[in-house]
């Protein structure tokens, strides 16, 4: 008996460091490494070992797949081809395509990645836009419920998506605003696979939020929110439903160049506003939240190139881009904090535009085995 104990300590030493598509393979090997791989054991510690180490990391990027494309970016009846697509994190090679996993041909966005779960949606949402929460390494999909909490048509609609390890389950939280400047947050259980509308919103919120980029971290949803000139953090606990608002530092004067993301487990902030005081080199000033106060750390700074600032990667490196105004699309780079180095991917992002404001998408994937049971 400990013999065969010990072969199966070793069997799953040797299979936990396997990417999840490969595992999905040895399902159908024989029935005990079925059930062995299939156990909620098994996949918590194959999760585990993944995002410690950073294991079976990829860039999941929404980008152009034909990099001489000579097409007129200002031509409307020339559709520009976009493909969502995993990149490795070391050598930026293109690992595979993700089509639509219901077979749709219709361009999606993706609106939140952990722990190899995405969340995806119509590219343009709407307040009854179907969501779908989506596991490509194992191809497996769970489709939330319409919500029956909405009687009203909203004019924007923000999403985010992730894990919230307080109360051991995933999360949509769901922002929605009317052109009076209503506003509706519910949130999705995956857990539970249900909806709930939140009843009190504070007053503090009736707010203009609706053009920044939100960030989940940690069973939390930030939001860069405008006061007319000032600019606030707006946070909100998917597990307690509490919200909670941070002043930005009084340095940040300008939408332009302002993202929110996660730096060493902390939220941060980073403008490219002012103008960088060494000579040829840009520079982006840098905050991180830490016990509700924004402590301010040096700037990255990197040579001057047109370069904009799109957050940070899971290496806590800089993500940025450049754009190209001739074929379209913008190219993607990191930058390092220390050595000031920028390294350039070779990837081409592509732009997705709402009215005036245009985004681009580069956010960070793990290989995991969670859904694969559902």
């Amino acid at each position: 008996m400990t013999f065969s104990l010990r072969k199966k300590e070793i069997l799953i030493d040797i299979l936990v460091r396997l990417p999840a598509k490969s595992l999905v393979r040895f399902l159908c090997t024989c029935e005990s490494w079925s059930d062995l791989i299939g156990s909620s054991s098994f996949v918590s510690v194959h999760l585990n070992r993944n995002v410690t180490k950073h294991a079976h990391v990829y860039l999941l990027c929404l980008h152009h797949p034909n990099f001489e494309r000579q097409a007129d970016p200002d031509d409307p009846y020339v559709e520009q081809k976009f493909h969502w697509s995993l990149f490795s994190n070391e050598t930026f090679e293109e690992c595979s395509k993700l089509s639509h996993p219901l077979g749709s041909t219709e361009r999606y966005g993706i609106y939140g990645s952990s722990n190899g779960l995405v969340c995806i949606s119509d590219e343009i949402l709407n307040f009854d836009s179907p969501i779908h929460i989506w596991n490509p390494s194992v191809r497996k999909l769970r489709t939330p419920p319409m919500s029956a909490n909405i009687n009203v048509k909203f004019s924007h609609v923000a999403l985010l998506f992730g894990f919230h390890p307080g109360v051991n389950d995933y999360k949509v939280v769901r922002m929605m605003r009317t052109n009076k400047n209503a506003l509706a947050v519910e949130v999705y259980s995956l857990r539970t696979d249900s909806w709930k509308m939140i009843e009190t919103i504070p007053p503090w919120l009736k707010c203009t939020w609706q053009h920044h980029k939100g960030i989940f971290f940690n069973g939390v949803a930030y939001h860069i929110i405008e006061k007319g000139p000032l600019f606030s953090i707006m946070s909100f606990d998917s597990g307690s439903e509490g919200f909670e608002e941070f002043l930005a530092p009084d340095a940040i004067c300008n939408s332009w160049g302002l993202c929110i993301d996660v730096y060493k487990e902390q939220i941060c902030l980073l403008s490219t506003f002012y103008d960088c005081e060494e000579e040829d080199m840009e520079k982006s000033d840098f905050w991180v939240l830490q016990e509700k106060r924004w402590k301010q750390l040096s700037p990255f700074i990197y040579p001057s190139n047109c370069y904009s600032t799109m957050g940070i990667s899971i290496d806590n490196e800089l993500l940025m881009q450049r754009r190209d105004h001739i074929k379209g699309g913008a190219d993607l780079y990191l930058c390092n904090y220390e050595s000031r180095q920028v390294l350039e991917t070779g990837l081409r992002l592509g732009t997705v535009t709402y009215g005036e404001i245009e985004f681009l998408f580069s956010v960070t994937y793990i290989e995991t085995l969670v859904l694969l049971n559902s």
